[in-house]
């Protein structure tokens, strides 16, 4: 049996609610957006496509030792985008405003360990954090531009990060769920400030 697997972190209730509304906003405007499930919303640090079951628990391994020097962080949502831009949406994102470089480094963590199992390829393009709300259908492509426009000063809200999910998803008759398959908790110290002169 294989696993489409991937690496994430979950997000706040009171995100995903806020998360859940910007979509109720959005929905009205365009019928050209598949939504992603409230359930199922998330923020992925590493896709890794299809995984041996056997080799999920070495995954799972993998991703805990990286993640036990990193410290638990925040990371705050704020306004709507698109990939792979504005102009040419073919997926619609909320973006990181706060917190982007701690979850560039947690995923700077997280690769090498996964890299070292093979069976897994680094992405050609750069790592850019987000939470994907919905994906574009083609015929929805002009008009989005200037919707995303409106919706730039949305605000998402804080999540505090204290552990990362190793997660499969699989295209069940209720449509894609996704479960978790391990835990990996932050367990690193967060660095003290030095004390002022006296």
């Amino acid at each position: 049996m294989r696993y489409r697997t991937f690496i994430a972190v979950d997000v706040a209730p009171f995100t995903r609610t806020r998360l859940r509304g910007l979509q109720d906003q959005l929905a009205p405007l365009t019928d050209g957006v598949k939504w992603v499930d409230v359930a199922n919303l998330h923020l992925t640090l590493i896709f890794m496509g299809e995984v041996n079951e056997r080799e999920v628990v070495r995954v799972c391994r993998a991703t805990e030792s990286a993640c036990a020097n990193i410290a638990p962080f925040s990371f705050t949502l704020a306004g709507l985008g698109a990939f792979p831009n504005p102009r040419r949406p073919r997926t619609l994102i909320a973006k990181v405003s706060d917190g982007a470089d701690h979850l560039a480094a947690l995923h700077a963590a997280i690769e090498p360990a996964l890299l070292d199992l093979g069976g897994f390829r680094r992405e050609e393009r750069a790592f850019t954090p987000h939470v994907t709300v919905g994906r574009v259908h083609r015929e929805a492509a002009e008009e989005l531009p200037a919707i995303i426009q409106k919706f730039t000063g949305w605000q998402g809200g804080e999540t505090k990060v204290h552990q990362v999910h190793v997660m499969a998803s699989d295209l069940g008759e209720s449509g894609r769920e996704y479960i978790i398959l391990g835990r990996a908790k932050l367990t690193g110290k967060t660095a003290k400030s030095k004390p002022m002169p006296s």
